[in-house]
C-alpha cells in the first residue's frame, strides 16, 4: 500500500494486497529457545490471503549504503540504537497495523528470526502514529516471541528509505552496509529467502 495514499489506510485488511503504498538498551530479539517449534508455529499463523500479499520486489539500487544512526523505543520506553547492532547482519522490517500485507507477512518474519537466531538480528519497526497500545495488542494476539515491538512514531525510517511502500524490509551486512531491500510483502519462509539471507549470514 502506498504511504502517499492515506485514504487506503481506512480500508479493511482483506481489501489490501501487495504492499501498503531512557532505560537500558532492550534486546533486539528475545533469547533463544525452541527455535524450530517457534518457526513452525509462526508459519502456521500465516494468513490465507498471503498469496495476494506476497508481491514484493527486490531492490539492490542502494547496495552499500550505511545503516542510519537512529534510536527507537518500545512501548515500555526501552531504547535501541541501530548503530549498536553492527557486528552481525540486521534485517529491518517497516510495517504498520493498518497495512494488510504487513500483518500478513509478519508471521513469516517471526519464523525467519527463529531460524536464523544468533546469526541475524531481525527488527520489526512500526510506522504507526501514536498507536503503541494497538501495536502491543497485535503482538500478543499473534503470539510473537522472537519479534519485539519497536516504535518509529516520527516515521524516520520511512523518510530515510523513501520507498513510499509498506512493508519495506532492508538487509544490512555485519558492517552495517545495505545488501538489498524488499519493497512490498514477501514470504520470509520461502526458499528464495533462504538463498538471499544465507548469502549474507551463512548456512
Amino acid at each position: 500500500m502506498s504511504l502517499r495514499s492515506p485514504a487506503l489506510m481506512l480500508l479493511p485488511f482483506a481489501m489490501l494486497a501487495g504492499g501498503c503504498d531512557r532505560q537500558g538498551a532492550a534486546p533486539a530479539q528475545p533469547p533463544a529457545s525452541a527455535a524450530a517449534s517457534e518457526s513452525g508455529a509462526a508459519a502456521a499463523n500465516a494468513d490465507p490471503a498471503a498469496g495476494e500479499a506476497f508481491t514484493g520486489k527486490l531492490d539492490t539500487s542502494a547496495k552499500g549504503a550505511a545503516m542510519p544512526d537512529l534510536t527507537f523505543a518500545d512501548p515500555a520506553g526501552q531504547k535501541l540504537r541501530l548503530a549498536d547492532l553492527k557486528g552481525k547482519p540486521v534485517l529491518i522490517n517497516l510495517w504498520a497495523t493498518w497495512c494488510g500485507p504487513c500483518v500478513i507477512e509478519m508471521p513469516t518474519i517471526e519464523a525467519l528470526a527463529a531460524k536464523y537466531d544468533g546469526k541475524l538480528t531481525v527488527l520489526a519497526v512500526s510506522q504507526d502514529l501514536g498507536q503503541k497500545d494497538k501495536i502491543s495488542a497485535l503482538f500478543v494476539q499473534k503470539k510473537f516471541v522472537r519479534l519485539h515491538p519497536w516504535l518509529d512514531p516520527d516515521n524516520a525510517l520511512s523518510s530515510h528509505y523513501n520507498t513510499g511502500v509498506l512493508p519495506t524490509t532492508v538487509l544490512y551486512d555485519k558492517d552495517g552496509k545495505e545488501v538489498w531491500r524488499m519493497v512490498g510483502g514477501h514470504d520470509w519462509s520461502s526458499a528464495q529467502t533462504d538463498e538471499l539471507v544465507k548469502a549474507v549470514v551463512g548456512g
